[in-house]
């Protein structure tokens, strides 16, 4: 009888201990919602650690455009120069003389990076959208793109098109030698 009794209260301890322990993995595991999905970063006015819940205080944009498979898709996302703005960043007017030198560096989970100068986001300049897409055709990332992916409708190459965005950073172009303005 002590033996079942004693193997009964060891088998007891671990069930409680188990149940202890998933419930503080619970309290202690970030959400999905407040978990960093992008930082923005360099010569902005304010950094940024741009949660999902971040992201869908943005106005939502859609733009179509083929994917390297050739085929068109509804991308839907943020528009990149509403993030920007949002760390302090000017356009139109504001966007010449030295800002003109400032550019964007967008890094993927894998460390591949893509250069965009910011007059490609300004409307007054760029006819074009370029968006920070979390869906596509009303569904998901495909899983190789997810969870941000940069689209540039009008690249004819797909280069620029980085998967898995972690990051953009605003740096500025080293001055040259030569005598400038």
């Amino acid at each position: 009888m002590k033996l079942i009794h004693g193997s009964f209260v060891i088998a007891l301890t671990i069930i409680l201990g188990s149940a202890l322990l998933v419930s503080a993995q619970k309290v202690t595991a970030p959400s999905a919602a407040s978990e960093v999905m992008l930082t923005v970063g360099g010569e902005v006015t304010t950094s940024l650690k741009l949660t999902r819940a971040d992201l869908d205080k943005f106005a939502r944009q859609t733009v179509r455009a083929k994917d390297h498979d050739g085929k068109e898709y509804k991308y839907e996302g943020v528009a990149i120069i509403d993030i920007l703005q949002q760390a302090g960043l000017k356009f139109g007017d504001a966007l010449r003389g030295k800002a003109l030198a400032l550019y964007l560096l967008a890094e993927a989970a894998d460390g591949y990076q893509a250069v965009y100068a910011l007059p490609e986001f300004d409307p007054p300049i760029s006819d074009r959208m370029i968006l920070l897409a979390d869906r596509r055709d009303g569904g998901a990332l495909p899983t190789a793109a997810a969870p941000l992916q940069i689209i540039v409708p009008g690249d004819k190459t797909h280069a620029r098109w980085v998967r898995q965005v972690r990051s953009l950073t605003i740096l500025r172009a080293p001055k040259s030698g030569g005598t400038g303005r």
